[in-house]
């Protein structure tokens, strides 16, 4: 289902501008070289994603005789450039390959399709079946992963501060949970609906991980990237739910700036209002519900999440307070005025957001 008016894709990276603005500034040209020509790469494609988003996204009809309930995944090599989709590799059904990175976006791609079929009944991105493509090996030292409203694409990294974009699946969910909100809430990439986009993704994006892992809530790591940082670098991953603010502290990175608490909001003209900067707050909530009512978290606490995404209620421009008071209702409405509804409104209360 697309509400707000119809399908407007935009182009979501996993690594956000003010951490490759950060290493474009180091003094070795090893790390900076590729963050420079990663900026201006992702700059470019997002101007290019405004002026087609009036269009919106193509209609992708799945191929004759494919079912809904099953993927149909096709795998693209770009081979270091950055002509899109590039060169067919791995088909729907075919046997892994020799290139990890091609095994790895194939099994991060059906990873995502079973969550959101066996979890949620959804089939597909866009609940209908839509073909799933990625291409890898993008771009020379590409630091970035993204979806530009049609596809995935994977850089290889630096090999100095980030590695192969294929290994974290939940870098693979995060970037395909993007083309969910689009089809569905589509909401708005600026500010606190930009944020609470950022958020989504990294929810399901960890749950996506939480359930080919098979892990509850407590055995989860919470962690956005985990893997995805080279050895150099003093940090864990990207993000962390369970502690926002933590995931990295390195001389050449910096400090993670993400907040966990309403009172530590960012307020920036950058990354379109620090929408991966203050989507740690609504990511710290998830966390809160789903350790709180425990057990495997794609189940109540994802899918409260997901009806609030998929219900039609939550508007384009949407704040932190009106997806916060969504989430009550909708725990309220799927399972009464319980202990579901309890934990959603003290998460929310600890991160300092009200509910209406």
């Amino acid at each position: 289902m697309t509400t707000n008016g119809g399908s407007q894709p935009v182009f979501c990276t996993i690594v956000p501008p003010h951490v490759l603005d950060r290493l474009a500034q180091a003094e070795d040209p090893a790390l900076a070289g590729p963050a420079r020509r990663s900026l201006e790469h992702d700059a470019y494609q997002r101007t290019k994603r405004r002026l087609t988003t009036v269009i919106g996204a193509p209609a992708v009809a799945p191929p004759a005789g494919a079912t809904a309930d099953r993927p149909h995944r096709t795998i693209y090599d770009a081979a270091h450039t950055e002509d899109l989709p590039g060169t067919e590799v791995r088909a729907e059904g075919s046997d892994p390959g020799t290139d990890a990175s091609v095994n790895r976006a194939y099994a991060g791609l059906g990873a995502t399709f079973e969550l959101y079929l066996n979890a949620y009944g959804r089939h597909s991105i866009d609940g209908e079946g839509l073909p799933l493509d990625a291409t890898v090996h993008y771009g020379e030292d590409y630091d970035n992963a993204f979806w530009n409203g049609e596809q995935m694409v994977f850089g290889d990294g630096d090999n100095e501060v980030f590695l192969d974009f294929t290994i974290p699946v939940d870098v693979i969910g995060h970037e395909l949970t993007h083309g969910v909100t689009q089809h569905t809430a589509n909401l708005a990439y600026f500010g606190q609906s930009g944020a609470l986009n950022e958020s989504v993704s990294d929810v399901f994006g960890s749950l996506i991980k939480q359930y080919a892992l098979g892990q509850t809530a407590a055995e989860a790591d919470w962690l956005i990237g985990a893997g995805l940082l080279a050895p150099r670098v003093s940090g864990t991953a990207l993000r962390s739910m369970k502690a926002p603010g933590t995931a990295y502290d390195d001389d050449v990175l910096g400090k993670d700036p993400q907040p966990a608490r309403m009172e530590d909001y960012v307020h920036t003209g950058r990354d379109n209002g620090g929408v991966h900067i203050n989507s740690g707050i609504p990511n710290h909530a998830f966390y809160l519900l789903a350790t709180a009512l425990g057990g495997r978290a794609w189940e109540r606490a994802g899918q409260i999440w997901y009806d609030v995404l998929t219900g039609g209620e939550l508007k384009a421009k949407a704040l932190f307070t009106d997806f916060a008071t969504l989430t009550v209702k909708a725990a309220r409405e799927r399972y009464g005025a319980g202990d579901e509804v309890r934990a959603a409104q003290k998460a929310w209360e600890e991160v300092g957001v009200r509910t209406l």
